[in-house]
């Protein structure tokens, strides 16, 4: 909970200065999570590196000053982090995404990104519809733009994308199959379900369908088969307790169907609560000025 209070604090200042809390690029020890998916995010910033035989994957490559962690932890597990050959990125806010130009120039790996968030990622920062002024990163080439429900494959390892809007226009949530003992278990990475302070839910003229996002968002997070729940903070799947669990039993920590559902349920619950307080501020301004 200190570490998600830290992180609301930041977003409401919107990193006005283009300055993140220190505790944000704190190294985390890498590990494995489940099949070939690996943690190699800091310890505030999730990413992961998926490892095929003919290459890797990495899913987020947070800010630009975390790609020298991302690579001593890569290599820590054993991998090169030359052998990148995919950066996916769960939505485009600069402590997911400014390091992407900086891996994608080490690594040549190809960048994907959906829809609506590809674009934010090329122009650096602008165009985002709440961070526009505050956050900027070096711009990234994105080699290919994904539209929902399409899917990428390195290997024999297939990613499915599912836009899962509000937080960014372009929002992602990634699903995969990875094998433990021998059977298989579904796998997906919350992009977010979030609506950070700030955010105008109501008659927002830079984004008008926020609401019915957000909304959407929460049909696609329910319909997700899900027994490795993992996302784009640690705090989402609560990391951290998960990790330190490793070794102690035979079981696997990072297997929670239980947690993505109540993750779920909790995110909208916090979004309908907001969304209710907005109309309801709107409601009353628009009572006041007809009586004026």
């Amino acid at each position: 909970m200190k570490r998600m209070a830290a992180w609301i604090a930041a977003m409401a200042s919107g990193a006005a200065a283009q300055t993140v809390p220190p505790k944000w690029n704190e190294p985390f020890p890498p590990h494995r999570v489940v099949g070939n998916v690996y943690y190699v995010g800091t310890s505030f910033l999730a990413c992961f590196l998926i490892t095929t035989r003919e290459g890797n994957i990495l899913v987020n490559s947070g800010l630009e000053q975390s790609v020298p962690l991302i690579r001593a932890s890569i290599e820590k597990l054993g991998f090169r982090f030359e052998d990148t050959k995919i950066l996916l990125e769960s939505h485009a806010h600069i402590d997911h995404v400014a390091g992407h130009a900086l891996v994608k120039k080490l690594t040549g790996a190809q960048v994907f990104a959906m829809a609506g968030d590809a674009e934010v990622i090329a122009a650096g920062g602008a165009g985002d519809f709440q961070y526009e002024q505050q956050w900027h990163w070096a711009p990234c080439r994105v080699d290919r733009i994904l539209q929902d429900g399409e899917t990428v494959t390195l290997g024999d390892t297939v990613l499915t994308a599912h836009l899962t809007p509000g937080h960014t226009r372009g929002c992602t949530a990634w699903s995969l199959n990875e094998l433990e003992n021998g059977k298989s278990l579904r796998v997906v990475i919350v992009g977010s379900a979030r609506a950070n302070p700030g955010y105008r839910l109501v008659d927002n003229s830079k984004y008008p369908q926020i609401a019915e996002d957000f909304k959407r968002t929460f049909r696609v997070l329910q319909s997700l088969d899900c027994d490795v729940f993992l996302g784009a903070h640690g705090w989402y799947y609560g990391m951290e307790a998960k990790f330190a669990r490793i070794g102690r039993s035979a079981e696997n920590p990072f297997i929670d169907p239980g947690g993505y559902r109540e993750f779920v349920a909790v995110s909208e619950r916090a979004f309908l609560q907001e969304l209710s307080i907005q109309q309801g501020r709107v409601g009353v301004d628009s009572k006041k000025h007809s009586s004026e």
